[in-house]
């Protein structure tokens, strides 16, 4: 499949965590979107877990079964190899000049300390990120094969449901290539620094507690303190992987609303939060939402 296409099916779960505080039992959080003849319900979804969690839920399996529609991010199922390098060529490399000349000299050295940098200097910032952020992850087990947007969208296709995506995986990578350089930087270097003391609390937690948090539906203990150190820290950083793209998603539901039915929207966790969440902006559009599961 290529590290790429996982890396930007797990850009969500990469630096982020979930949502606002909410109602409703121990399971990952699920929203109903209604108007006087259409329903579309919001699944917060982490790209890649362990294959040996239990996260479908009754209530899940029934709002999919109901659905003419299915949603996800982007269609990354379909993407093969060649599509995935020739991605990483236009927006991953940088041909002028090496990621070492980049790095602050400290960052360069921890970097140093937990890969051959050689392997990678050709990469953007960027690029170098999703990659090292993805080694400890898929190290303890975890897989994109295994998380819910990959096995949503088999499962999907296997029944024949209509699949619909907000972007697609060049889309992914240019919103990455895109950011300004010292965006990108920090971004690497936050990446460096949670490799290298991955106990610390706040921001940089561990995939284990996000993965428990999430299958939990805990998404008090792991919500808005993430997403505003993120905004906070990096704030291009964060128009870019949500704002904006929140924006857009929520335009698009909202066309969507227009018509009848139900559909269903699997889309990373992170963007369920706060006042720049999927919820709270089409509730801001007077559609009726709440937190179901």
């Amino acid at each position: 499949m290529g590290w790429l296409k996982a890396a930007c099916a797990a850009a969500a779960i990469l630096i982020g965590g979930l949502g606002v505080a909410g109602a409703a039992g121990a399971a990952p959080a699920l929203w109903v979107v209604k108007d006087a003849d259409s329903e579309i319900y919001l699944f917060g979804t982490l790209h890649a877990l362990d294959p040996a969690t239990r996260w479908r839920t009754p209530l899940y399996d029934q709002v999919y079964s109901r659905a003419q529609a299915v949603w996800f991010e982007a269609d990354i199922d379909r993407a093969d190899a060649q599509t995935v390098l020739s991605i990483v060529d236009r927006y991953g490399v940088d041909r002028q000049r090496r990621l070492s000349q980049k790095l602050p000299a400290a960052d360069l050295a921890a970097l140093s300390r937990q890969v051959d940098v050689a392997r990678i200097d050709h990469l953007r910032p960027w690029a170098a990120a999703l990659m090292l952020s993805m080694q400890p992850m898929m190290g303890r087990g975890a897989s994109v094969e295994a998380g819910a947007d990959l096995t949503m969208t088999r499962a999907a296709r296997g029944q024949a449901k209509r699949i619909r995506t907000f972007e697609s995986l060049e889309d992914q990578a240019r919103l990455f290539a895109e950011l300004p350089e010292d965006a990108e930087l920090e971004y690497l270097c936050d990446v460096i620094r949670e490799r290298s003391a991955p106990t610390r609390v706040g921001f940089r937690r561990s995939e284990v507690s996000l993965e428990k948090a999430w299958v939990d539906g805990d998404l008090a203990r792991l919500g808005d303190g993430l997403v505003g150190e993120l905004r906070g820290e990096n704030p291009a950083f964060y128009e870019a992987l949500l704002k904006r793209r929140n924006l857009a998603w929520a335009h698009t539901l909202a066309e969507a609303m227009a018509g009848r039915g139900v559909e269903l929207v699997n889309v990373g966790a992170l963007h369920m939060v706060g006042s720049d969440g999927l919820p709270a902006l089409l509730q801001a559009r007077g559609f009726t939402v709440e937190r179901i599961q």
